[in-house]
C-alpha cells in the first residue's frame, strides 16, 4: 500500500469520525488504568458495568487497596479472568501508592513496571490518558492492519512499528481509535462489513467482494 493510500484511508476514516474515544468509560487516568486491565479477553460493555458500580464506591488506588481482592472480585466476577485481574488491579494499586505517589505515571517504562500493564495497556494509556502520539494495537488492529494491506506484520509488535512508521504525522494521535473502531464495527473478523465501509475502495483484502486480487496463499 502506497502512502497516498494510506493518508486517504485515515482521512476517510477522520471525516467518518472526527473525535473518536475509547468506548470504555473513565473519567481519570486512574480509572481508565483499572478500565483498560480488565477489558482483557472482556467486551467494554461488560468492564462499564463493572466499573460503573465499582467507582461509586472505590475510583482511587487507596480506596480499591483497601477493599482488598476478596471485596474487589464481586464488583468484577462477571468479567473473564476475574480473579487474576483482582490480584493485579490490587497489585497495580500498591504499587502506584508506593512508587508514584498514588498517580498513574506517564512514562511506558514505569506503566510496564505495574503488575497486569503489558506495551498495549501502557500505549493506551499514553495515548488516552497523556496524549501521546502511540499505537495500540489490539486483535482488532492486528486484524485489519493485515487484511487490508495497512501495515502487514507477522507479530503485534511488527504491526506497530509499521503503523508508527507509515501513519501520516497528523492523523497518528486517533489512529488507534479509528482503526479498533472500524475493525470491532466494520472490517469484524468473519464477515466484514464491505458494502458499508467508507474504504472498500482503497482496501486491498484480496478476498473482498468486487476485488479483482487473488487470495494470497
Amino acid at each position: 500500500m502506497n502512502a497516498a493510500t494510506r493518508r486517504e484511508i485515515f482521512r476517510r476514516l477522520q471525516a467518518a469520525n472526527p473525535a473518536p474515544r475509547t468506548e470504555l468509560d473513565y473519567r481519570t487516568p486512574f480509572e481508565l488504568l483499572v478500565a483498560v486491565i480488565l477489558s482483557a479477553q472482556a467486551t467494554d460493555v461488560s468492564v462499564n458495568k463493572a466499573t460503573r458500580e465499582l467507582y461509586a464506591v472505590a475510583n482511587t488506588p487507596q480506596a480499591i487497596l483497601a477493599l482488598g481482592e476478596e471485596g474487589l472480585k464481586p464488583y468484577i466476577r462477571h468479567i473473564g479472568l476475574f480473579n487474576a485481574k483482582a490480584r493485579n488491579v490490587v497489585a497495580t494499586c500498591a504499587a502506584l501508592i508506593e512508587r508514584h505517589g498514588g498517580e498513574v505515571p506517564a512514562t511506558r517504562a514505569a506503566l510496564q513496571a505495574l503488575p497486569g500493564v503489558g506495551r498495549k495497556t501502557a500505549n493506551v494509556i499514553l495515548n488516552t490518558a497523556f496524549g501521546e502520539p502511540v499505537m495500540a494495537v489490539d486483535t482488532h488492529i492486528f486484524r485489519l492492519a493485515n487484511r487490508i494491506r495497512l501495515a502487514p506484520g507477522k507479530t503485534v509488535r511488527e504491526v506497530e512499528d509499521k503503523l508508527l512508521k507509515t501513519t501520516p504525522r497528523e492523523y497518528l494521535q486517533d489512529a488507534h481509535h479509528w482503526l479498533i473502531l472500524h475493525g470491532r464495527y466494520v472490517c469484524t473478523a468473519r464477515n466484514p462489513k464491505c458494502h458499508e465501509c467508507v474504504i472498500a475502495d482503497l482496501c486491498e483484502y484480496p478476498r473482498r467482494p468486487g476485488s479483482s486480487a487473488k487470495p494470497s496463499a
